[in-house]
């Protein structure tokens, strides 16, 4: 079934264009004008949702405190999360027997 079809290829074989024949064309510019375009409006786009995020969350928009911006190294000790317990006892693992 492929035969018939493989001879019509090798029988009309593509002739090659001469060097002065192949041009870019105007069409291909104004793609990759528009396409670098669409990059910088995305990343504007990018840049204001962003802004907005870091306001909305600076407010306290999304459950956390409102903080202000930071203006430089923290000056005191973190208030983040703390590593081990507060009360100093060690805490004990699931399923440990008591002693």
């Amino acid at each position: 079934m492929l035969v018939p079809f493989l001879w019509l290829v090798a029988d009309n074989p593509d002739p090659v264009p001469e060097a002065d024949d192949v041009t870019a064309g105007w069409i291909a510019a104004l793609v990759f004008v528009f396409l670098i375009v669409a990059v910088v409006f995305l990343a504007r786009s990018l840049v204001k949702q962003l802004r907005k995020a870091q306001a909305a969350r600076e407010a306290g928009v999304y459950g956390d405190e409102p903080t202000d911006p930071p203006s430089g190294p923290p000056s005191g000790p973190s208030s983040g999360p703390s590593s081990g317990p507060s009360s100093g006892a060690t805490p004990k693992t699931p399923g440990a027997a008591s002693r």
